[in-house]
């Protein structure tokens, strides 16, 4: 395994969709992305990996092994990035991975390195949509039907992603690989904070994510009088805020957000007609997490009033654990290198939910400074880089062998 390889595509890839405040803005079905695969392809084309992709827009590389009747390794993560994403989230995962299939002795089975389409989310919501269709956790027309802020659909995207590697092999969407295993930052401060290079995911928190819709009606600022306004700004501040009593400030473990909220007409002499939010719920109890989700759909049907309210379910994923025997795996590969390592649950969401009812499942974290993602502040050191990627390769030398 080449230290100073792994650390210059990491430095390379990031120049796609580089912004100049040092974060990349490389979003999911892009022509940024499309950049970053054939840069992806440049590489496995060297070390003689085969490339394939299927219907859902997930680009696959594969290392050859000897019984390709065996059912064949998964290893990865994504390339794309939030609009002020930066250099390692999920590009860590795949590159390791690639310098992983790379470098190791031919395998009993195929090797197959994956860089799942929208994990990130933020230009088409909801996120992890790759791995969710290869789960068929999501269907695919239901993810095509999908459109970003522009108004361009998924289903367009994805069929510009395909068209530009023609001739690229398709294979069929969803098989059952012999297991999984996705290296990526923390995202969080405990392993930095801890002085430990290695983190060993026992699992993932809940997640439900909801898209509300309050309609009003739209009236002259200074004729409508206040007790004839149906104001969706004003119910709005009313369902936030008690959701924020009932929810945010009711237990010291749930992550309860509210984000992308868009005022219809928003204009500053008119009664808004319509607000547009999105709610993101986490915990890592599925029963408190379900029992958080009911006060926050309660608190939008009763604070909603003069306004009407839908309130939409997008994702709805329970807590999960991931494989002990891999964990174990890992844990003892980590202490045979001398790197330390401990167990840690992701807060974050990341594709390795999905694969975990397909088959044994794992992930690999390692620190990132001060627990900044999703930033162009974003960083890992080298170090921490070479340790996720030789404690990965490690593993899977002894999942092929």
């Amino acid at each position: 395994m080449s230290e100073s390889r792994l650390w210059q595509r990491l430095m390379r890839l990031a120049e796609i969709g580089a912004r100049g405040d040092g974060g990349v803005d490389r979003q999911a079905l892009s022509p940024g992305e499309i950049d970053a695969w054939r840069l992806l392809l440049s590489w496995a084309t060297e070390a003689g990996l085969e490339p394939s992709t299927d219907a859902a827009g997930n680009l696959f590389l594969t290392r050859p092994g000897r019984d390709r009747a065996l059912p064949p390794g998964l290893i990865g993560s994504h390339i794309d990035t939030q609009p002020t994403g930066g250099k390692f989230d999920g590009a860590f995962g795949v590159l390791a991975a690639l310098e992983a299939a790379t470098t190791l002795p031919t395998p009993a089975r195929d090797l197959t390195v994956v860089a799942w389409m929208n994990e990130e989310g933020s230009r088409f919501a909801p996120g992890m949509m790759g791995s969710e269709a290869f789960a068929d956790v999501r269907d695919l027309a239901t993810i095509r039907a999908a459109r970003d802020a522009a108004g361009i659909s998924v289903g367009d995207a994805l069929d510009a992603l395909h068209a530009a590697f023609p001739d690229m092999p398709r294979r069929p969407l969803g098989f059952a690989p012999a297991f999984y295993i996705e290296p990526h930052i923390e995202q969080g401060p405990v392993l930095e904070a801890q002085g430990i290079p290695l983190g060993i995911v026992t699992g993932i928190q809940g997640k439900i994510t909801w898209e509300v819709v309050i309609d009003g009606e739209e009236g002259h600022a200074g004729t409508l009088d206040m007790d004839r306004r149906r104001d969706a700004v004003m119910a709005f501040a009313r369902i936030a805020t008690r959701m924020q009593r009932d929810v945010g400030e009711a237990d010291p473990i749930v992550k309860f957000t509210i984000g992308r909220v868009t005022v219809q007409p928003n204009a500053p002499s008119v009664v808004a007609g319509r607000v547009v939010f999105r709610i993101d719920l986490r915990h890592p109890d599925n029963a408190a997490l379900q029992a958080h989700a009911a006060r926050l759909e309660a608190a939008a049907l009763a604070e909603a009033p003069p306004c009407a309210v839908t309130v939409t379910r997008l994702v709805d994923a329970p807590s999960n654990d991931f494989d002990a025997g891999l964990r174990d795996r890992l844990a003892a590969a980590a202490a045979r290198l001398g790197l330390p390592a401990m167990p840690i649950l992701s807060a974050a969401g990341h594709d390795a939910r999905h694969l975990a009812p397909l088959c044994p499942a794992a992930m690999i974290f390692i620190p990132c400074r001060e627990g900044i993602s999703h930033s162009p502040e974003e960083w890992a050191e080298p170090d921490d880089v070479q340790a996720g990627a030789a404690l990965l390769a490690a593993v899977v030398e002894e999942l092929t062998t």
